[in-house]
């Protein structure tokens, strides 16, 4: 992805995006456009809603208030002249959910485009003082990072009692598909002693070989709610596969970040306390 001509050399050091790109106050009046589920929300939870002008479709929480806001198409599949009626002020974008040469192409007509690139949960400090900082929201922003530090230690603290499981999370049927540990997922799983397997960065997104030699070590099996819906009929037949203990889990909770970040981690944490108390059970 390409540096934005956005850029100032006037802005506060510490305004600055995941491609190190700095940022100036947005001034009174901001026309935000949001291509990113998670960050839409983060937005809306800062109390900007009100100059939230544009989303994706798939931007669907929290539902009521975003009834109101223009949909502009996929977080992929961009109406590029959608965008550009709203004469958006700032465009938020994430590295791995747009597609760079959308950016690009947006990064033409509007002023300010602010990349992200959450990796792990401690990542939402820096997004909550970035956009705090751009949106004048910082007395919010410090709310959600005192949130986000709470919940840190809830989740650390759930470890430190139960220890780490190895674990398969599942993304995709046909074929089937699971996270690498370079992923987002992968980091929420770990902060709660879930250490996702494969242990590999690469690819992201590995399709699976339910006979490879490390499933031998997969102690526990997660079928994600999102991208693809399993449900409960689901359960069985990857129970035979594995022939390994598997349950549902809510995939926004593992991967949404922002301001589900939070409440990402306490979910994690009572599903790793309420399957240890089965276990004992």
């Amino acid at each position: 992805m390409t540096t934005p001509r956005f850029a100032s050399e006037r802005a506060p050091a510490d305004l600055r995006d995941a491609l190190g790109n700095r940022h100036l106050p947005a001034g009174a009046a901001p026309r935000i456009v949001s291509l990113v589920p998670s960050l839409t929300e983060l937005v809306c939870e800062l109390g900007l809603s009100d100059v939230l002008v544009g989303r994706t479709g798939f931007c669907i929480h929290p539902r009521e208030t975003l009834r109101k806001v223009t949909k502009i198409g996929g977080t992929k599949d961009v109406k590029l002249e959608a965008v550009r009626a709203l004469e958006p002020t700032h465009l938020i974008v994430n590295i791995d959910e747009n597609r760079r040469e959308t950016v690009e192409a947006l990064a033409g007509f509007v002023p300010n485009v602010i990349v992200t690139h959450p990796c792990v949960p401690q990542d939402n400090f820096g997004l909550y003082q970035l956009f705090g900082g751009i949106f004048g929201r910082e007395a919010e922003a410090a709310a959600l990072s005192a949130g986000l530090r709470e919940a840190l230690d809830e989740a650390a603290a759930v470890k430190a009692e139960h220890g780490d499981e190895a674990v398969l999370y599942l993304i995709w049927r046909e074929p089937w598909m699971t996270v690498s540990r370079a992923t987002y997922i992968s980091a929420m799983l770990g902060a709660v002693g879930w250490q996702s397997l494969p242990a590999e960065d690469e690819p992201r997104y590995p399709e699976l070989d339910w006979t490879a030699p490390w499933m031998r070590a997969v102690e526990r099996v997660f079928l994600s709610s999102e991208p693809y819906r399993f449900t409960d009929r689901h359960l069985a037949e990857v129970g035979v596969l594995s022939q390994r203990p598997s349950c549902l889990i809510d995939g926004e909770m593992a991967s949404w970040y922002g301001s589900r970040a939070v409440e990402g981690l306490r979910y994690l944490a009572g599903l790793r306390r309420s399957l240890a108390l089965r276990g004992a059970g």
